[in-house]
């Protein structure tokens, strides 16, 4: 069971018990720091996956051991 099993009365009983919890003065700034900290692990992750392909692609060269 995953994260796409939730639906919609699951994710409006999440945010009903965000609300309760955090109130509505809090949740904004916890949206916003959420929003934030998701872009920056999103571009961490972009940059990994495009260093790796880089590093595959990057041509080895070959030593002549011919003396």
């Amino acid at each position: 069971m995953g994260l796409s099993n939730i639906g919609i009365p699951g994710l409006i009983l999440i945010i009903i018990l965000a609300l309760i919890i955090f109130g509505p003065q809090k949740l904004p700034e916890i949206g916003s720091a959420l929003g934030k900290t998701l872009t920056s692990f999103k571009k961490s992750a972009e940059g990994i996956i495009s260093d790796e392909e880089a590093s595959e692609t990057k041509e080895i060269p070959k030593v002549n051991r011919e003396g």
